[in-house]
């Protein structure tokens, strides 16, 4: 979550750096227009800039990747699931207990496990556990895979915003000095 949080501030960032890049062309067709009556003139016909929509409550939304919001989603069913079946987590009640006890029976009844009726539930207990630890750690890897794929996106997101601000710095610097010589 806040790996999505980290992604939705960058988005913004980005949209910050780029309303300044064009907040910062516009000053330089008023710079230009005030320099000299030449540059007016040009700036009279040139074609104005793009005016960029303006965003519904300042940004849009961001969306992390879809395998990230999956594995969301499906770590959060797995642990309401947990916190139920947990004997220490779970709200002890006898409805539980017997459908516990019920289903213990009929695992216990399978022709797969030893006739030792304590060494089938055993058994049945260890492939119940294995079972556990199987969706865990496949919850854990699509968990990892979409926090990758996430990861990588925000990566090119810097990478694209440092260039922006680089140039950006670079033009405020050449906007001020024309200013100054003003």
């Amino acid at each position: 979550q806040e790996l999505v949080r980290q992604g939705e501030a960058l988005r913004r960032t980005e949209q910050m750096v780029d309303k300044m890049d064009q907040d910062l062309k516009t000053s330089q067709r008023h710079i230009n227009s005030i320099k000299s009556v030449w540059g007016g003139l040009v700036n009279y016909f040139k074609a104005k800039p793009p005016e960029s929509k303006p965003e519904q409550n300042g940004a849009p939304e961001y969306y992390a990747n879809s395998r990230l919001k999956e594995a969301m989603v499906s770590c959060k069913e797995q642990e309401s699931k947990y916190q139920e079946s947990h004997p220490n987590l779970r709200k002890l009640d006898n409805s539980g207990l017997l459908t516990f006890k019920a289903d213990l029976v009929s695992s216990v009844q399978r022709d797969s496990y030893p006739k030792n009726q304590q060494l089938r539930a055993y058994h049945q207990k260890i492939d119940n556990n294995l079972d556990e630890m199987s969706s865990g750690l496949s919850r854990l890897k699509s968990l990892a895979l979409g926090l990758q794929t996430e990861i990588e996106e925000q990566d090119d997101m810097l990478d694209r915003l440092t260039k922006k601000v680089e140039t950006l710095d670079v033009n405020i610097k050449n906007t001020d000095r024309k200013v100054r010589q003003l």
